[in-house]
């Protein structure tokens, strides 16, 4: 995949298409983001790689970056508006990422909540939002990123039964330059201000509604069956005891009982 290959897949007269940075390697396409943006790159900054040496993901976790196997993709977003009406925004980042999927491949993932895409039960995208505040307090900028399993045949022991790949899932190659740029097209459309339809259709496509996890903060784990979802993107979850309990994307992680999901 080279940057010709995917701007030859977008439109010609695309506004984010001369915004777009290509590396066949680079540490992370996040923190490469972060710079830009602190540095004034404008809005639909796009930094993409063939691979990534240090990948991230939520709460401090690596993201598995192999060359020439997957898409790694940053954003750069000047929403201007205060943190608070952006709560929603790993979930927007999530339905957009399933819309352009659909769009190049025609198979749809569903979302475990509340960053990664699944298929076949086992994840195959995980998703990483970070922002800057501005003195007002404002959102400076956000940057949004996603890293996508694509042609992997096979995974590392330790990530065999919790990974998957689109072109496992999808039974086909996948060409990453034509996703990377429905990609593009589909964050484009992305609308943050239309929030209930956002959260609508993420809970469509959440596979944790409905079912019992395992709550985790810390070391601290318990069990609880998830229940809703605010649009915040917030979970609801009772507890054994029959409390209920709102968690927040920032304070915990949720897994299957057995297992990934």
């Amino acid at each position: 995949m080279t940057k010709e290959q995917i701007l030859a897949c977008l439109p010609p007269d695309h506004p984010w298409a001369s915004t777009v940075e290509y590396h066949e390697t680079i540490d992370s396409t996040n923190l490469r983001a972060k710079t830009l943006a602190a540095a004034g790159a404008p809005q639909g900054t796009v930094v993409i790689a063939d691979g990534q040496t240090a990948g991230r993901g939520r709460l401090g976790r690596t993201f598995a970056s192999p060359a020439g196997e997957g898409i790694y993709l940053s954003l750069i977003l000047r929403p201007q508006c205060p943190p608070a009406r952006l709560m929603h925004l790993t979930c927007a980042t999530a339905v957009a990422a399933c819309d352009g999927i659909w769009e190049a491949t025609g198979y749809r993932p569903q979302i475990k909540w509340i960053n990664d895409l699944v298929g076949g039960n086992k994840k195959l995208a995980g998703i990483l939002t970070e922002l800057s505040l501005d003195p007002t307090g404002n959102v400076a900028w956000a940057v949004v990123g996603i890293g996508i399993n694509c042609d992997q045949t096979a995974f590392p022991e330790e990530l065999r039964d919790i990974a998957c790949s689109l072109s496992m899932v999808a039974g086909q190659h996948i060409d990453r330059a034509k996703l990377t740029a429905a990609l593009i097209q589909a964050f484009h459309r992305m609308d943050l201000r239309d929030k209930a339809a956002i959260m609508d259709r993420y809970r469509r496509d959440c596979v944790t509604l409905g079912k019992q996890v395992l709550l985790i903060r810390g070391d601290q784990r318990r069990e609880a069956l998830a229940l809703s979802l605010d649009d915040d993107g917030a979970l609801t979850v009772r507890l054994p005891d029959g409390r209920t309990e709102t968690v927040s994307s920032g304070e915990a992680s949720v897994r299957g009982l057995f297992g990934y999901l």
